[in-house]
């Protein structure tokens, strides 16, 4: 009578998985879809001609490979669930990081980009034709995003409008204040090269002041970092000797109580050396 029982039970399991599977196909092809298109809009943001259902793949893929991995190395649920979480972030942290990444590399041509710039319009070239020889001339992400604006004020955008949209794009200070004083010139009717030349020595003084900060403030910033993964650390350190050694604290309602206020402390104490080692000019 109970092998019968328990027959029935696991017969009526598995047609109520099979009875929901559908439902849940369904639910995650939606989620899939929804997915493939935010990340085709990050990925034509950076010109990434990979295909967005190879970095969807990733998010089924990588969490069970990290939870995996650490429930193997070190026989925890707790390491296993931070694994599964691990897994789920890392394609936002690419993706992140090659947006980042190509931000910075723009930033760093912008001041060869302006001085080329200057010389096409001392040389008699429109502002229009001097973007067309960056575009030539410049190499990547520069002539990626400029020859963006080219092809919108070829398909009848004002070029201002596309230049607003580079700026939106980009979102870098400099190049909104590039922007800015293009537009002021255009209309005003002031010179473009007496312009650029402004720019470029604003641009360097403000670069040369950003550095200084970042140097006076590296001590502060490493103190930082170390003070706030030290306790993360020394805790690994110690559940990989003795799984045992805060049992006293999490069986005691004092003991909780004080991890709680630790962990609320640390977090404080992170934000705020944050706050202090960040100067923004």
């Amino acid at each position: 009578m109970i092998i019968l029982l328990s027959l029935l039970i696991l017969c009526s399991v598995i047609l109520i998985s099979f009875s929901l599977l559908p439902f849940f196909v369904q639910k995650i092809q939606s989620w899939q879809y929804q997915k493939e298109a935010v990340l085709a809009k990050e990925m034509d943001k950076m010109f990434y001609d990979k295909s967005p259902k190879s970095i969807v793949m990733l998010y089924y893929v990588l969490p069970f490979v990290f939870g995996g991995a650490g429930y193997v190395l070190m026989q925890s649920p707790v390491f296993m669930i931070l694994g599964v979480i691990v897994g789920v972030a890392i394609p936002n942290f690419i993706l992140k990081a090659r947006y980042k990444a190509r931000i910075s590399k723009f930033n760093d041509q912008l001041l060869d980009a302006i001085n080329m710039l200057s010389s096409c319009i001392k040389g008699g070239l429109s502002l229009l034709q001097g973007l067309e020889v960056l575009v030539e001339e410049m190499p990547v992400p520069m002539n990626q995003e400029l020859g963006l604006v080219v092809r919108e004020n070829k398909m009848g955008i004002p070029l201002e409008e596309c230049l607003k949209r580079l700026e939106k794009r980009m979102n870098i200070d400099e190049l909104g204040l590039v922007v800015n004083a293009l537009l002021v010139a255009r209309e005003t009717g002031g010179e473009l090269p007496k312009v650029f030349s402004r720019l470029t020595v604003t641009i360097r003084d403000n670069r040369k002041l950003r550095e200084s900060i970042k140097t006076l403030t590296l001590q502060g910033r490493m103190q930082g970092a170390i003070m706030s993964f030290l306790p993360i650390v020394f805790v690994v350190w110690v559940l990989s000797v003795n799984k045992h050694h805060f049992d006293i604290m999490l069986n005691s309602d004092l003991g909780r109580m004080l991890i709680i206020i630790a962990v609320v402390l640390q977090v404080v104490g992170m934000v705020l050396i944050k706050m202090f080692s960040t100067i923004k000019v």
